[in-house]
């Protein structure tokens, strides 16, 4: 065979070219003839606007019950709102780029309205889908009806109708979303702030009622503090595992150091004194709680907030709960040091100035004649000694203060001052 002829026979037998540039241009030609349909259709629905508001409004009143609200409250700003988007939304069928950003706009806009109007965001996305499926049913209309052959070209622009469809549905979400998080932030730093006022004793009477209803207590039930520190779980800057009895209202409100709960124990019809003692169970190893007493009214949880902290300092280093009720004389000195060091000064002063291992002798054996409730015998078997020791010790006592352990005025001072030394030194 004739080498030319090889040649031809192998170009005929190989792969047909594909006409790849005819192709693309009569792709064009419809996107072209599709667009200019689009077009026509869209400048009928911008000269047709207030008309399909109407009919937008109508189909929201019947099928989306928080719009048909919205529509009862505030019939000409819904609507307003409604045209606007319908308006950028048309004009971006015809200048999808000169108008994106006045679109991506106003849909943001509406979307931080709604989101601190309350309006559920499942309606608002409701909404914008039901505008996307209307223009669209207008687009077609409108061809139907001046160019019923064009129908077919209308066809091709479908998928970006409903591309700006979503993509508003998108960011409206996104709106309402961050500015469902920005009203959250706002709420929680208010009620925040509330609550330290309230712990701070810097309320004003004014705001009592407003402060009440954001922290969802009565102005003027009965309240108790709980100050908890230490021992918190790590995974949690919250005290609300500290346990308290079934059915009590709390609002805790942690700090750097120290958190409190605002615990109400009695509701504005009642009053119930006994409840602060149940308040506050063992908690985490090393945690300290210490519950305040009772006081009536919102205005006055300054005041319990104090005698809480009162509590907590009396609270042991190595954890547990103090209940103010339960300690009132350590209380009455730790809530003024000086009063408490100058009696402990004043009373027991020849004994502090003992060597220091004579002074923690008797000072131990007088402590544990007081938790022994005056039985020597007791005391010297806490303290493994015959009970004629403890006696020899505590006469030795009484001649160095100068006080006698017979005289219940001495045994008030001896005591207050033991504790007093115990709660100021350790």
């Amino acid at each position: 065979m004739h080498p030319a002829a090889r040649t031809h026979t192998t170009f005929r037998t190989g792969p047909t070219p594909v006409p790849q540039p005819r192709a693309r241009r009569i792709r064009s030609l419809i996107d072209a003839d599709a667009l200019r349909v689009l077009h026509r259709a869209a400048r009928v629905l911008l000269d047709d606007l207030p008309d399909l508001t109407d009919r937008l409004l109508a189909v929201l009143r019947e099928q989306e019950p928080a719009y048909r609200t919205c529509l009862e409250n505030d019939h000409t700003a819904t609507w307003q709102e409604v045209y606007r988007s319908l308006r950028h939304s048309v004009t971006s069928l015809l200048d999808p780029r000169g108008s994106r950003e006045a679109a991506h706009r106003c849909t943001w806009r509406i979307g931080v309205t709604r989101a601190e109007q309350g309006l559920p965001l499942d309606a608002l996305l409701h909404a914008f889908r039901l505008g996307g499926s209307l223009v669209w049913q207008r687009l077609v209309e409108e061809t139907t009806r001046s160019a019923p052959e064009d129908i077919r070209l209308l066809v091709h622009v479908a998928t970006d109708v409903w591309n700006f469809v979503d993509e508003h549905c998108t960011l409206v979400a996104d709106a309402y979303r961050q500015a469902e998080r920005q009203l959250a932030w706002r709420r929680e730093n208010r009620v925040r702030l509330l609550a330290a006022a309230l712990l701070d004793g810097t309320s004003r009477i004014a705001d009592l009622p407003d402060t009440a209803e954001s922290l969802g207590l009565p102005e003027h039930g009965r309240y108790v503090v709980v100050a908890v520190a230490g021992g918190r779980p790590q995974h949690v800057a919250d005290t609300r595992a500290v346990p308290l009895p079934p059915g009590r209202t709390v609002h805790w409100h942690p700090g750097a150091e120290v958190d409190y709960g605002i615990v109400l124990v009695a509701g504005e019809g009642g009053e119930d004194p006994a409840a602060a003692p149940d308040l506050a169970c063992d908690g985490p190893p090393g945690q300290r709680v210490g519950v305040g007493s009772a006081v009536t009214g919102l205005a006055a949880v300054g005041d319990a907030r104090r005698l809480a902290d009162l509590a907590l300092g009396l609270c042991p280093a190595e954890g547990g709960t103090v209940r103010l009720t339960d300690h009132l004389p350590e209380a009455l000195v730790a809530s003024c040091p000086e009063l408490g060091a100058a009696l402990t000064e004043r009373t027991l002063g020849p004994l502090l100035r003992l060597e220091p291992a004579d002074r923690d002798v008797l000072l131990d054996t007088l402590a544990a004649w007081f938790a022994c409730e005056g039985s020597a015998q007791r005391a010297g078997e806490r303290l493994y000694c015959h009970r004629n020791t403890v006696l020899n010790r505590l006469r030795r006592c009484e001649q160095l203060t100068g006080r006698s352990l017979a005289r219940p005025h001495d045994v008030v001072e001896i005591a207050l001052a033991l504790t007093a030394r115990r709660l100021l030194h350790g």
